[in-house]
């Protein structure tokens, strides 16, 4: 393998990293820098905790009931006025948060519990925080007992304890955990795919905020009660609960329940279907108010025994039981003042928002909010705009702040070109489904084009074309439907859907598709690097249907093989060009599958656009399941350029397309691997959803 050329090989711990709803933890990006103790001399010292100065947010504080004076704590404020110190291993991790004294844990890393299900009993007066979006905590969480007050959990991602049964009741495996607790804050985290609750308020504990964190792929979501007593005051705002099962939350008990400002949404067709949402059940009162509730079975329920006031709340594609009544409630302000956003902004400002970030707290809310309020809409009727390119037309040129191009469901045929100096854009559509809102135009590289100036060309074919930075698509469906068959007269029938020519491209919950050459991900110009994260999303072709010179991650997606216009199964996935001493595709923890004979498929074949003979194309599939379509020798040449000369690896791919290593098969080996991941490919872009 060409990949260790010119480079000392070493073994690095590397930070884990997975998908949506997004939150990424790019090597090197700490974005709280050396005061945390995390770059420079410091990094390299072989202590795995270390004291640091204070950080400027340190003095944050919760809102809602977690702000309240009661039983002792004024407020929440967590380790403020301790030791800030820095932990990279479990030791550490667990020496800090059950030591007596306060303390500021910042984690700069991945850590893994051991045993799995861990769960670390954190002590009275501790903030633990992430750094920047590097604080993983996977494979179990924090526990905290009767009378411990006063933590703050915020920025971290914490997963990945699920044992492999849906519905487990024998691994009790949270990832927050209090039983008895009260001042609690947790904020700004990313929690997912537990064996059992995300987050579980348990036995009496109260005083509690829950804010701006997101909640997915997972069963028993959040669970409040335990308790015949009716004692547990919780605020619950701006948090986004995606592909969750029940529980969302399941609030039992309680005697002053504030929900406000959440998103719960249900994407169709996945394999995680909502049994409820918001459930108002015992003796709870609940007060409900400007959220967002999008394809959720069964959105608000309550017992008869229950109070439960609605206002503001929006539901969108919804079904089943929507409730509320019982009685008065509670006026949350009688205990804390709170401003709400509108609820039609709620998905945009979460998406922009919610889970860890580089930087946290008011200035982070503050400029998710001004994000999320940059929205233009694109409707056949009743919106801005009718067209996705007449509003991108309206985006001002060189725009310093998000723009978000709100696309109603429905077909738009049109090309639509996001120009270089308009960065910042996210294209959404606003259906409950992916497939609601489709962009579609049918040109080729042999289309002529209409002006009699020649042919469009490969490039030129794009339906949708990204030459700006930092660009988002999401929850759409981008296609090319040229018609071979009734095209043969034409020479060139590539026909490119999507086509990114820029850098720090984000593509979160779409589908490209088309035939020959369907996603060319592609840099500005040959020295200029293009970064594109692929996350959640399905890829549809036949032809070299995902290539180019861009460094790119394809996760947790689907590469979905189509026949030919004749009906003949054989084809290429990736075609890379990949300029020498840069990365080139990383397929990572995705699907290859499709309707195509057996061994009819390659994985890819190294393109030296225009014989450029210094490309050094790169491919490596890793941790992918391969249907039986993909032949036992999965490389090609291509043009007089061997694949044997190209950087082509596999490495721990699973199903019937999967093979051995051999000669005509390379595996990487661990340590290779180790430098193989998507924080390497990424390099110190850490692909937020805004």
């Amino acid at each position: 393998m060409t990949e260790t050329r010119g480079r000392a090989r070493h073994r690095r711990r590397r930070t884990a990293l997975t998908g949506v709803p997004l939150a990424l933890a790019a090597a090197g990006v700490l974005a709280y820098g050396s005061a945390f103790g995390v770059f420079g001399e410091e990094e390299r010292q072989s202590a795995s905790a270390a004291t640091a100065a204070v950080p400027a947010w340190a003095g944050d504080v919760a809102d809602g009931f977690a702000s309240v004076n009661a039983l002792g704590q004024n407020g929440t404020y967590g380790g403020r006025g301790g030791r800030t110190v820095t932990v990279r291993t479990l030791a550490d991790l667990e020496k800090y948060a059950t030591a007596a004294e306060p303390y500021i844990i910042v984690v700069a890393g991945t850590i893994t519990m051991n045993p799995v299900g861990k769960e670390i009993r954190v002590a009275s007066d501790k903030t633990i925080v992430g750094s920047g979006t590097s604080g993983h905590i996977v494979g179990g969480g924090f526990f905290l007992g009767p009378g411990v007050h006063n933590v703050i959990i915020r920025n971290l991602t914490i997963r990945d304890a699920y044992q492999g049964v849906w519905n487990d009741k024998d691994h009790d495996y949270d990832a927050v955990q209090m039983d008895g607790a009260h001042h609690v804050w947790i904020d700004h985290n990313d929690l997912r795919h537990m064996a059992d609750g995300l987050i579980d308020v348990r036995k009496d504990s109260t005083y509690v905020t829950v804010s701006w964190n997101r909640l997915s792929n997972n069963n028993k979501t959040f669970g409040i009660g335990w308790t015949t007593n009716v004692v547990t005051d919780i605020t619950i705002h701006h948090n986004w609960l995606r592909e969750t099962e029940q529980r969302n939350p399941s609030t039992d008990n309680a005697a002053r329940a504030h929900l406000y400002n959440n998103y719960l949404e249900d994407t169709p067709g996945t394999d995680i279907t909502s049994a409820y949402g918001n459930y108002s059940r015992g003796k709870t009162r609940m007060v409900l108010e400007n959220s967002y509730f999008q394809g959720v079975r069964n959105p608000v329920i309550r017992d008869s025994t229950a109070v439960l006031v609605q206002r503001g709340n929006v539901f969108s594609g919804t079904s089943g039981r929507n409730e509320s009544g019982g009685g008065a409630a509670f006026d949350p302000r009688s205990s804390y003042a709170y401003t709400l956003d509108k609820a039609d902004a709620v998905p945009a400002l979460l998406r922009a928002g919610a889970g860890p970030r580089p930087s946290i707290g008011t200035a982070a809310t503050t400029a998710a909010r001004a994000a999320a309020a940059q929205t233009l809409t694109v409707a056949k009727s009743g919106a801005q705009f009718t067209s996705v390119q007449k509003a991108v037309d309206a985006v001002p040129a060189n725009n310093a702040s998000r723009v978000v191009i709100s696309v109603a469901p429905g077909t738009y045929r049109e090309t639509v070109r996001i120009p270089a100096n308009k960065p910042h854009v996210t294209i959404q559509g606003s259906g409950g489904s992916r497939k609601d809102t489709v962009i579609v135009y049918g040109n080729a590289s042999g289309t002529p084009k209409p002006d009699g100036s020649g042919t469009y060309g490969t490039g030129g074919s794009a339906t949708v074309a990204v030459e700006a930075d930092d660009f988002q698509a999401r929850n759409l469906t981008i296609t090319n439907d040229f018609d071979e068959a009734r095209n043969q007269h034409l020479s060139g029938h590539q026909a490119v859907a999507l086509r990114t020519a820029a850098d720090k491209v984000l593509l979160d919950g779409v589908i490209v598709n088309g035939d020959q050459d369907t996603l060319l991900l592609d840099t500005a110009a040959k020295d200029r690097l293009g970064r594109v994260y692929v996350t959640n999303s399905y890829i549809t072709g036949n032809v070299d249907f995902v290539f180019g010179r861009a460094t790119a991650v394809i996760d947790k997606s689907v590469l979905s093989l189509k026949k030919r216009w004749d009906g003949t199964s054989a084809g290429y996935i990736a075609a890379p060009s990949t300029p020498a001493n840069r990365k080139g595709f990383l397929i990572n923890r995705s699907v290859v599958n499709g309707d195509v004979s057996p061994r009819s498929f390659h994985l890819g074949r190294p393109w030296h656009a225009g014989g450029d003979a210094t490309l050094d194309p790169q491919v490596t599939v890793r941790d992918t399941t391969l249907s039986d379509a993909i032949k036992t020798a999965p490389w090609s040449d291509m043009s007089g350029f061997s694949w044997k000369d190209a950087r082509f690896a596999e490495y721990r791919n699973t199903g019937p397309g999967a093979g051995a290593a051999g000669t005509n098969r390379p595996h990487l080996t661990a340590d290779q691997a180790a430098d193989q991941e998507v924080a390497d490919w990424l390099g110190g872009w850490t692909p937020t959803a805004s």
